[in-house]
């Protein structure tokens, strides 16, 4: 089936999985797609040339797997508000919710450190970063994102501090990629995602994207940016 087959009904796809993701962190039934849709064919066809656009990612069975920011099983952290659990796609994803959902109120993000397996956690609202010493650590650069965006997303983690992301790179055999601190992080996630559970969203061209990664203080290669700010 053509993408302009499916004219005016990807939109609809796409608003209905985000919007059943942002209000129960489920995806909606296949029954409701397939009447959203109009066919169980034209369903299934719009979540393929979705996924082809990058709105969201599919696991090996063929369904969706990241809808970004939301996970549709664990990557290693939850997200509670006082009426929804959600997964996140990852500690990025994780930090995004509250901001693309801010009616939820502040949530509790939890996981555990890759390296030493500690219990961590952290209350996230729009107001400002969370205060610790933990650090991000993402493993693949923005060139190669997309290349495998499970892999990529299931390495873009938090850990207790940089001797427990030294500790891992050792154990696991991984190159270097970029760490963060909470701050920097709060900051890459509170509006990335804006405007998702809108009609009409489209995606940042890639010197916006790098505009982005600029004003919330990222640098280097790694984002496609110079050495210094």
């Amino acid at each position: 089936m053509s993408e302009e087959e499916l004219d005016g009904v990807l939109e609809e796809v796409r608003l209905a999985v985000y919007r059943s993701l942002a209000e129960t962190g489920r995806l909606p039934s296949a029954d409701h797609l397939d009447e959203v849709a109009g066919s169980h064919a034209r369903a299934a066809a719009s979540i393929v040339q979705l996924a082809q656009q990058r709105a969201w990612a599919l696991g090996a069975n063929g369904e969706i797997e990241l809808a970004h920011p939301f996970g549709t099983r664990s990557f290693g952290y939850s997200v509670m508000s006082t009426r929804t659990l959600w997964w996140g796609g990852c500690c990025w994803d994780a930090f995004a919710i509250p901001h693309l959902v801010p009616e939820c109120g502040p949530v509790v993000i939890a996981g555990l450190c890759p390296s030493c397996s500690r219990a961590l956690s952290w209350r996230v609202d729009t107001t400002g970063p969370p205060t610790g010493s933990e650090r991000a650590h993402f493993l693949v650069p923005t060139s190669r994102m997309w290349d495998d965006v499970i892999h990529t997303c299931s390495n873009q983690l938090l850990f207790c501090d940089d001797s427990c992301i030294d500790k891992w790179l050792e154990a696991t055999g991984n190159h270097e990629g970029y760490r963060m601190d909470l701050p920097t992080l709060w900051r890459f996630a509170a509006n990335w995602y804006s405007g998702r559970l809108d009609r009409g969203y489209r995606r940042r061209e890639p010197a916006e994207a790098l505009s982005y990664f600029q004003d919330v203080g990222l640098r280097g290669s790694f984002w496609g940016l110079p050495d210094n700010p």
